[in-house]
């Protein structure tokens, strides 16, 4: 039905409704302004629920933010002016380079990793989800409102004169009218589920009429009403509810911590893979240098070939070395580059163009700071101070408080419900209708639900206990699992320890025999196959010391971390344990 009359004139129209243009454009503009505020109150709770929940976390980072900015900044770091030799062609591109640091990978890292950013908002989720359960056990209001302008045609009445009887009567006439009207009606409500005492609701209504045509009464009527539900047996004190609630405070206090272990492995991952970058550049600077000795001692023994004093077979075993040595220092210059660039796109998350190489000098700052502290000491620490354990044990908590909950939903229901309202007069003055005391209404009662169909609340109850075992034995096997680690990574880190040792020791066998053939060599009682070998293992056991004491640097770290000791800064850098019994 349309609201006004066919062929009404604009103008009357747009006097009629030139009310709802202010009020359309107002609530516009409210919507477009309160985005912004809505943004800014989510993230102040959320953040607030956060600093709750992180006090009784250690290490948790106490300046978590999601806000993430793109400008990075690296003018205050070094700047590479002489190209390195080991790189060949490529050495002129890192010209201008920056060159970054540990520390200052990690705090990038921090800053632009997508894994890591994507970990922090997954986090600030979990918070705004607990808000939002929170807001369940808060008074809620809420309020609409509706207009209508309707018409309709309806038969005329005319007053006619009897004229037998003089007396008026009032007949239908053939004529048609129309009859306009305006409505509304508008409600505000509240709901109040209050812990261990119940829900109760309330509302207030009012409802307006008036007709513009025809009969010009205006009519206005309001009331109020109260509801109060309590279940009395089953859900008793709305235990559901509130195991919501209660679930949701403990998932955020279990992401805290699973985000504080994340923490942890990913500054090792990423001093990994810094390390590892590192590794592959001394790589290639040992392969040049191996490809620098090959070409001497084939220069060399090239001048003796001349005069005799070697044979052709030698030099061919010196030249093919040469040309090994070559494809070795290519392939060691293709690898370096492919694991930086590997670096700054998983690692860093920065694009793979950016030119920056990292710090030669971490390595030289690697020492062996090998821990003091025997297996059965370290699970110990671990089984006290790993959070991950710590969420598998809270969890076999709340497995057993969902087998009481389904334990309860067995129960016969019995609530108590009681509601209370008052009604207004009505009014044809125009007036406001206020609710009257005097005219009120009211009722209490208990509503019974017996259990005599209670099948999906037996399923429910039954994997409720299946659930609880197998959150034992999750918890249990967790336990081992830590145990496992631990014994694995001491192993590890002695281990690395002890190749360190051996290789320290090859490095200065091979230095020795390297020189012992070039001695010989200048004299002309070099054999051509000792030269190789001597060569080779020099390299090898050059690479094998650098990555021996990678190892051993991670293997600690690792160590520490799977022991839950390992101590992460704002920036992502670690902190050096010195004493684990003391942690």
């Amino acid at each position: 039905m349309s609201l006004f009359a066919v062929g009404e004139p604009v103008k009357t129209l747009q006097k009629r409704c030139g009310w709802l243009v202010p009020i359309t454009l107002a609530a516009a503009l409210s919507a477009g302004c309160t985005a912004n505020h809505y943004r800014k109150s989510a993230d102040k709770e959320a953040y607030r629920t956060l600093a709750e929940k992180a006090a009784a976390v250690p290490n948790m980072d106490p300046a978590f933010t999601i806000e993430q900015t793109n400008v990075l900044n690296l003018e205050s770091l070094p700047v590479v002016t002489n190209a390195v030799e080991f790189l060949g062609a490529d050495a002129e591109k890192e010209i201008g380079a920056r060159v970054l640091s540990l520390e200052e990978a990690l705090k990038i890292a921090v800053r632009h990793n997508r894994v890591f950013q994507s970990r922090k908002e997954q986090l600030y989720l979990s918070a705004l989800s607990l808000t939002l359960a929170r807001h369940q056990f808060t008074p809620i209001f809420s309020g609409r409102g509706s207009a209508r302008v309707a018409g309709q045609t309806e038969q005329a009445l005319s007053v006619v004169i009897d004229p037998d009887t003089g007396e008026p009567t009032v007949e239908l006439s053939d004529n048609l009218v129309e009859q306009r009207r305006v409505s509304a009606n508008g409600s505000l409500d509240v709901s109040w589920l209050m812990r261990d005492v119940g829900r109760i609701t309330a509302s207030f209504t009012t409802d307006f009429l008036r007709f513009i045509t025809g009969d010009p009464r205006t009519v206005t009527s309001s009331q109020v009403a109260a509801t109060f539900t309590r279940p009395l047996l089953r859900n008793a004190g709305f235990k559901q509810q509130i195991e919501n609630l209660t679930q949701a405070e403990r998932n955020l206090l279990y992401d805290i911590r699973d985000f504080v272990r994340f923490r942890k492995d990913f500054s090792v991952q990423v001093a990994t893979a810094y390390y590892g970058v590192l590794g592959r550049r001394d790589a290639a600077r040992n392969s040049y240098l191996n490809l620098q000795s090959s070409r001497r001692n084939a220069e060399r023994t090239r001048a003796l070939a001349q005069e005799g004093r070697v044979t052709i077979a030698d030099l061919g075993r010196l030249e093919q070395q040469e040309l090994s040595a070559e494809g070795a220092w290519v392939n060691a210059v293709r690898a370096y580059q492919e694991s930086l660039d590997e670096f700054k796109l998983s690692q860093l998350g920065v694009p793979v163009t950016l030119n920056l190489i990292l710090d030669d000098s971490e390595l030289e700052k690697l020492t062996i700071r090998h821990p003091e502290i025997d297996i059965e000491d370290s699970i110990n620490i671990a089984l006290a101070a790993r959070m991950d354990f710590m969420n598998a044990k809270d969890r076999l908590e709340d497995a057993r408080r969902a087998v009481a909950l389904a334990r309860d939903a067995l129960r016969p229901q019995l609530d108590l419900a009681a509601n209370v309202g008052f009604n207004s007069p009505e009014q044809r003055n125009g007036q406001f209708a206020v609710p009257d005391p005097e005219r009120y209404r009211w009722n209490a009662g208990l509503d019974v639900n017996l259990p005599f169909d209670r099948k999906a609340e037996r399923n429910a109850y039954r994997s409720a206990l299946i659930a609880e075992l197998r959150a034992q034995r999750e918890l249990e096997q967790q336990e081992d699992q830590i145990r496992l680690q631990v014994r694995e990574s001491w192993r590890t880190l002695d281990q690395a320890k002890r190749n360190y040792e051996i290789s320290e020791v090859g490095v200065q066998i091979a230095e020795r025999r390297v020189e012992e053939q070039e001695l010989l060599s200048e004299v002309g009682r070099a054999r051509a196959q000792d030269q190789v070998d001597a060569q080779n293992a020099l390299i090898d056991s050059r690479n094998q010391r650098t990555q021996a004491l990678v190892t051993h640097t991670i293997a600690r770290l690792q160590f520490w971390n799977n022991m839950g000791i390992l101590y992460i800064k704002d920036n992502g850098q670690w902190q050096e344990v010195s004493d684990a019994a003391t942690q």
